[in-house]
């Protein structure tokens, strides 16, 4: 049997484990019966912006840049075919608001096969179109102050820009460069949609941070945005390809040390970086003093994990349309959409060095639409023992640190340097300078033994067992009868309900497992009148749209494994117009087209993979999250009890668990909600809950974690 876990409200008694989400493609609408009413809902955008994507500005080995896809709409993914990283955001697209539409209640049932997560190449996803301009670059430069700079040899090109390098060929000073590098940005770009590069305001915050490269002058001329930056040497990656595609594990853990000083300097200005990978750390130029340094580059996918004005730590989302970063290596949490934060760039940066070692990933070599829904499953199902296998054993400590923090945690940059002390050789042997890990402190060893007394144990965040399991969620209630059935088969279904109906009780919720039913009847519903039918069809749309004709409403939905369907029809619902939809995947993206129509989450389930979602217009919310993982999102649960939201709706496949928390309009008297996860149904509990006023409220079968 597996453990019994439970949680609580503002009380909980265990955080649990995060998981990633898939999304659909829209299709048309069915329109069927008038409805009016509309309900508002904040919307609010993911943490940040991409602007430009600076390529890497690299002397020496030739570095491959692949070229960019298209970019991806609002909710889409990219279409990916390579297998070398290549960074992306995708960002979801804007939809019309206040668009005239009939009063009708919607149909979407046609299954698409949705993306499902938003996808870049090996690798870089960011909603970012190639410039397409044929436009060539000046031959000459100057900006502002700047020296007159002689265009050279092109260096790389990305995302939206080009970089070359400058020579000096007039003007300036002693303390400025002989050789730079330039990097172009067409002024029609993505990133310059509104002005300069998103990437020049992060510079004016950054230049001059340790490990960031010096960003000389900047300005426009002609039709190009352009960077007087460093000029630097080749790549990580270029590094580990002259070296046999395996770096030995002495010189990884000097970049590990030195990456994780740059990192720590970066986020004390309050950003995090976006896009952790080797393509994006250089190492100075050959023959020179620094050509031993480490660089970090590319700040297009930087964002604030502070708040600029309150110096508080900005506020945790999730929203499953957005990604941002590079497939190979981003967190599990910008696989799912979550607001970026400092625990992100350090999980990437564990993925960079296991790679740098290995050479390889266990998720590389994913294809097609759904490429990072199945990179970031794989992510989370990869136990630190198996990434880490022919790693030194500081490697899998690393992993197992960075990906147990939350989401507003500080990193003990401190304690992650010294995991790799073992392996650093002395000065002389050194391939990589370390001198940010050096300043430190030379008392470090003394201070993390102080540390580590001070330190109690931390619960796991992200470490457990994938499991199958019951989840209910219980909310604080009158006293009033409730009754649930288990395990029904489709012949009993009728004794149960009419049974219910004689005692003056309606379906509440409605589940199943090993396709057999489990139903919640209680005297608390408010409707005067119910129909339901079981059918061989997921959602069958006819029987549906006939009730709707009517004048009921869903009221509560359940999938069986082998796609049969209960559907659960009520009058005496608020509801005021209705729209359900049928997808392969999550389908967040038409969620949020909708939450902008005034429609919120009623009902939610799942059939084997694919997913029914029910909305309505008059719900009672005035506003709606979504929860997705792989496994029992745990700590945004938690967050969002925190901010007032309630879990409303939930549904969960055998890969994925998604949980509609909502706020109500009109404030509740009693806002305690528990739930609890078991691997049997929880009849044991449920009478123990109703003896405190706790009733289910929801329940589903599907992915958790033990």
């Amino acid at each position: 049997m597996m453990p019994e876990l439970r949680s609580g409200a503002r009380r909980s008694k265990r955080v649990d484990d995060l998981y990633p989400t898939p999304q659909p493609i829209d299709q048309g609408d069915n329109w069927l019966q008038p409805a009016q009413n509309r309900t508002r809902r904040r919307v609010g955008g993911g943490r940040g912006r991409g602007g430009g994507n600076a390529t890497a500005i690299a002397k020496g080995p030739s570095q491959a840049v692949p070229t960019r896809p298209t970019a991806a709409g609002r909710g889409r993914g990219i279409r990916l075919i390579d297998l070398d990283p290549e960074p992306c955001e995708v960002l979801p697209e804007a939809v019309a608001l206040g668009a005239a539409e009939p009063l009708y209640n919607q149909v979407e049932v046609v299954a698409d096969i949705g993306i499902g997560m938003e996808g870049g190449s090996a690798d870089k996803v960011n909603g970012v179109e190639e410039e397409a301009s044929a436009t060539p670059v000046p031959e000459r430069v100057k900006v502002g102050n700047s020296p007159v700079y002689k265009i050279e040899k092109k260096l790389g090109k990305g995302g939206f820009g080009q970089v070359y390098v400058g020579r000096r060929v007039s003007g300036g000073t002693d303390a400025d460069a002989i050789e730079v590098a330039l990097k172009f940005e067409h002024r029609n770009s993505k990133g310059c949609n509104y002005g300069p590069p998103y990437e020049w305001q992060v510079y004016n915050t950054l230049n001059g941070c340790y490990g960031i490269p010096w960003v000389h002058y900047k300005g426009r001329q002609g039709e190009f945005y352009i960077l007087v930056m460093d000029i630097l040497g080749p790549s990580l990656w270029d590094v580990w390809n002259s070296l046999g595609q395996s770096m030995p594990p002495n010189m990884v853990a000097c970049i590990a040390v030195e990456a994780i000083s740059i990192l720590e300097k970066l986020h004390l200005k309050g950003f995090v970086h976006g896009d952790v990978k080797p393509e994006n750390f250089l190492l100075g130029q050959p023959g020179t003093h620094d050509e031993k340094k480490l660089y970090l580059i590319d700040l297009g996918l930087a964002s604030r994990w502070k708040d600029a004005s309150s110096g508080q730590h900005v506020e945790y989302d999730q929203r499953p349309d957005i990604f941002r970063g590079t497939i190979r290596y981003a967190s599990v949490h910008a696989h799912l959409g979550r607001t970026g934060s400092r625990r992100d760039d350090l999980e990437s940066l564990a993925y960079t060095l296991i790679f740098l070692i290995k050479g390889r990933l266990p998720w590389q070599g994913y294809q097609g639409d759904n490429k990072s829904f199945l990179v970031c499953k794989k992510k989370m199902s990869t136990s630190p023992e198996l990434m880490c296998c022919f790693c030194p054993a500081p490697f899998k400590q690393f992993l197992e640190a960075v990906t147990e923090m939350k989401f507003d945690e500080e990193p003990n940059y401190m304690k992650l340097i010294s995991i790799f002390e073992s392996l650093i050789e002395p000065c002389t042997l050194r391939p990589i300078r370390i001198d940010g890990a050096l300043k430190v402190g030379q008392k470090r060893g003394r201070l993390l033994i102080n540390l580590e007394e001070d330190e109690q144990p931390k619960k796991k965040l992200r470490l457990g067992s994938p499991a199958t399991q019951w989840i209910s969620v219980y909310n604080a209630r009158r006293p009033m009868k409730q009754r649930y059935h288990y395990n029904v088969a489709d012949s009993r279904l009728r004794q149960h309900i009419d049974k219910g109906n004689e005692d003056g009780l309606h379906i509440s919720c409605v589940a199943s497992a090993a396709n057999l039913w489990a139903l919640i009847m209680d005297a608390g519903t408010g409707f005067t009148a119910q129909v339901y039918e079981l059918s061989a069809v997921f959602l069958h749309k006819d029987w549906i749209m006939e009730q709707w004709e009517k004048n009921f409403y869903i009221s509560s939905i359940a999938g069986a494994a082998n796609g049969s369907s209960l559907v659960v029809m009520s009058k005496g619902t608020p509801y005021t117009q209705q729209s359900y939809k049928v997808s392969e995947s999550f389908p967040f993206k038409w969620i949020n087209k909708k939450w902008k129509e005034g429609f919120h989450v009623t009902s939610m389930t799942t059939a084997g993979c694919r997913w029914g979602v029910v909305m309505s217009r008059n719900a009672g919310f005035s506003d709606q999250v979504v929860e997705l993982d792989f496994l029992y999102p745990s700590e945004g649960i938690h967050r969002r009890w925190e901010s007032g939201y309630r879990i409303t709706s939930m549904a969960a496949t055998a890969d994925q668990a998604a949980f509609i928390l909502s706020i109500p309009k009109r404030k509740l008297i009693d806002e305690t909600q528990e739930t609890l996860r078991t691997s049997a149904f929880p009849s044991a509990h449920v009478k123990e809950k109703w003896s405190k006023n706790l009733y289910i409220a929801s329940i589903c079968y599907g992915r958790t974690v033990c």
